[in-house]
């Protein structure tokens, strides 16, 4: 049974939330997990462009201050989305990540993007899963001596919830890792739309792309996954085709989480604020209404027995009249099903717990 340290949202003058942060990364053993002199990775979302329910970048600065207290050398981080964005790349990316508060002047720290300018910086990491057996991770979050995964937990549409293992599992996985979690097969390109203009030609390193009578092709056999061709795109026509099921996707993240965390034995611990708990994932460019009030937030050292922690307290709380939660509303009630009635949430634990990753057995501790 793994400990979940929690606290709530009530404050004083005595003790406000920024002194609970400090608390909680304490309690979970965090001068424990991270030594003097190590380049400590903390993993975050930077929010999508018009998005507003975000980790505040003042928590993360306290929480960088904590490991800076350590000797431990901090810097913020995240990875390249795999469809086109205001984060396809690095610079767009750090751009936002500035836009939305979290400059130097802010948390502190230097914001680095974990698989490089492109997403294509990544390391293949041998993992012995059930599904896959090796994975590519994003080459910074690999080199980083340690890691805090600093996590909003709100819900999502795939995977029902989105937590520290989704953090983990998709958050740190270069661009081609994310395509192996979400597809099986190569991008395809909107003929209606595509311009012919070439940019996904040169910037295909596998040679599985021609331009036949003005639009381009992409041959499924010859294209190795990276996805390159979606960030260059300046039409946008070259899409994903999801075609996984959901509790392949959550296990396949499970399992990509196991390799982000690989050489970290007792280097990484997790925070997770359940705040402004949005019915959709960060990566939209708009915030909804939350589906339950401000809960708390948690810490531990087991990503699974935290995800499963915030999920209970989630569920037990009661829900919001007039937001996307359609069912559930009662303490108790499935919030996540609630919104995304057809999504089995539990999958990702579930799998989790049976690679390795952690338990979803916990003791929950309230400060």
């Amino acid at each position: 049974m793994s400990k979940v340290y929690f606290a709530d949202m009530r404050a004083g003058h005595k003790e406000n939330l920024f002194d609970k942060i400090s608390k909680l990364l304490a309690l979970a053993g965090m001068g424990q997990q991270i030594a003097e002199g190590e380049l400590t990775a903390v993993k975050i979302h930077f929010g999508e462009k018009g998005n507003s329910a975000f980790i505040r970048p003042i928590f993360a600065r306290r929480v960088v201050e904590e490991i800076k207290k350590l000797g431990a050398r901090p810097f913020l981080t995240d990875s390249s989305t795999l469809y086109p964005g205001e984060r396809k790349e690095a610079v767009s990316a750090l751009t936002c990540a500035i836009e939305n508060g979290f400059g130097y002047a802010c948390v502190g720290a230097p914001l680095i993007i974990s698989d490089g300018l492109r997403g294509v910086t990544e390391t293949e990491v041998a993992i012995d899963g059930e599904l896959l057996k090796k994975v590519y991770i994003g080459t910074e979050i690999v080199e980083a001596d340690s890691m805090v995964c600093l996590t909003h937990f709100k819900c999502h549409e795939l995977t029902g919830f989105g937590g520290a293992v989704k953090n983990l599992g998709m958050g740190c996985a270069s661009r081609k890792g994310k395509l192996v979690q979400h597809s099986t097969v190569a991008p395809k390109v909107a003929d209606k739309y595509c311009t012919g203009c070439g940019a996904c030609l040169k910037a295909c390193a596998h040679d599985a792309i021609r331009i036949i009578e003005g639009k381009a092709t992409i041959d499924p056999g010859l294209c190795a996954g990276c996805s390159r061709c979606i960030s260059v795109c300046p039409a946008k026509v070259i899409n994903i085709q999801w075609n996984e099921a959901a509790d392949l996707v959550m296990r396949k993240m499970a399992e990509y989480a196991k390799g982000a965390l690989a050489g970290k034995a007792g280097r990484a611990i997790y925070l997770s604020f359940i705040t402004q708990v949005s019915p959709a994932c960060d990566c939209y460019g708009h915030t909804d209404a939350p589906i339950v009030n401000d809960v708390g937030i948690c810490a531990s050292c087991d990503p699974v027995a935290i995800d499963q922690a915030c999920a209970d307290l989630v569920n037990a709380a009661r829900g919001n009249e007039g937001s996307a939660l359609q069912s559930g509303h009662e303490p108790g009630g499935d919030k996540f099903r609630g919104v995304y009635p057809h999504i089995p949430w539990e999958v990702q634990l579930e799998h989790g717990e049976k690679i390795g990753l952690g338990t979803r057995k916990y003791e929950l501790v309230k400060i």
